[in-house]
């Protein structure tokens, strides 16, 4: 189930934001700057949480599951994501109006429900300013409308060494057609750096690539509302990737497969593939912390994704591998999909069919050892970036 609400009369969702924008006839962001090569960032710190807005796309993404009871006492599990996106309009630089839109904010909402085997989501956009949609530049402050996201410093508690560094807290509120997300996100952990210092290739060439943070292992509390039903939130794990580029997709490449896995032993995966029109490899990365922070960042030849069972949508007839085998040098694993039908339908703004869910992790015996999201693109056509 879709719905949007636009000051522009369409909305695009999620990642798919980097082609939708075009197919919306935008000359938005990356599509109008040329790739440079990135340097290893001097990242600083909460300043680099917040906004870019000299680049052309960025995005805040956080997945995640909760285990959640409803007021009777029904035990349910759910899948959530929220996503916020910030486009340079490039073409409106220039211009003096306080009119003119030089940025675009979107988001993006998601609701897996488990038992229920359905997909619930909703989708925003807005021009920057007058109120309605900021971006920060400071922090992680966004705000569309009755949608934000926002993080501060918890006070360290009572006890804790001297020096500790101050824990990271989101609150999330995103009320949406259908259901509503009220979220509080506390790290348990460092941020963690992708790529070399925070700077992940995203192809065999230097332009291709982004500034990439993940907040692994979020605890998570507060409540979901599914068709004016209330759960609270018992336990729950989120994952939270902060990106921001210039680049463009190398042009061979039709879409890729991701993963960000939680694993139960405090550990985190990050694994992903740009694929080519026969479905064969472009590039590769990923990286595994281990629960005790020892960080292996990996090489374009040391990820391999193995489709192992599919999935066909009866409404555009894509066929997803829903199910897979991992290789990475952290070990041999399976993600396979907890409801497959978690397919994602934007044609009426963006053009854009794409696939993104709640997933289980498996170790090479087989067993439940995480969980998190998949994300599959370019099944349906080649993305337009």
């Amino acid at each position: 189930m879709t719905s949007s609400r636009s000051d522009f009369g369409t909305a695009p969702s999620r990642r798919q934001v980097l082609a939708g924008l075009l197919a919306a006839g935008l000359p938005i962001g990356a599509t109008a700057l040329p790739a440079v090569d990135l340097p290893v960032p001097d990242l600083h710190f909460p300043r680099d949480l917040g906004s870019h807005p000299d680049f052309g796309t960025e995005w805040w993404y956080i997945t995640g599951y909760a285990h959640s009871t409803s007021a009777g006492g029904a035990a349910r599990e759910f899948g959530f994501q929220l996503t916020f996106f910030r486009s340079r309009v490039a073409t409106t630089q220039a211009m003096t109006s306080q009119f003119a839109a030089r940025q675009l904010l979107f988001a993006h909402a998601a609701l897996t429900d488990v038992q229920g085997q359905k997909l619930w989501h909703d989708q925003r956009i807005a021009r920057t300013g007058f109120g309605v949609a900021e971006a920060d530049e400071t922090d992680t402050r966004l705000r569309l409308r009755d949608w934000s996201l926002l993080r501060q410093d918890v006070v360290a508690a009572p006890g804790t060494a001297p020096g500790t560094a101050p824990v990271s807290t989101y609150t999330a509120a995103l009320p949406a057609q259908d259901f509503a997300l009220q979220l509080e996100l506390a790290a348990t952990q460092p941020l963690l750096l992708q790529g070399q210092q925070g700077l992940s290739r995203k192809g065999p060439e230097p332009g291709q690539a982004s500034y990439y943070l993940s907040q692994p292992q979020l605890a998570v509390r507060g409540s979901l509302q599914l068709q004016g039903r209330r759960f609270d939130i018992a336990e729950g794990r989120a994952w939270l990737d902060h990106e921001w580029s210039q680049a463009l997709l190398h042009p061979d490449a039709v879409g890729w497969d991701w993963i960000g896995m939680n694993l139960a032993d405090g550990s985190a995966l990050t694994a992903f593939q740009l694929r080519r029109a026969d479905a064969s490899a472009l590039w590769h990365g990923g990286s595994f912390r281990s629960a005790d922070g020892a960080l292996r960042v990996f090489t374009q030849d040391e990820v391999s994704f193995e489709p192992l069972r599919h999935w066909t949508s009866l409404a555009s007839q894509a066929r997803y591998p829903t199910e897979w085998r991992l290789h990475t040098p952290a070990g041999t694993f399976t993600v396979r999909a907890l409801v497959d039908a978690q397919e994602l339908d934007s044609q009426a703004s963006t053009g854009a069919i794409y696939w993104e869910g709640l997933s289980v992790l498996l170790d090479a015996a087989g067993t439940p050892v995480g969980r998190g999201y998949l994300e599959m693109t370019g099944y349906v056509r080649r993305l337009r970036l």
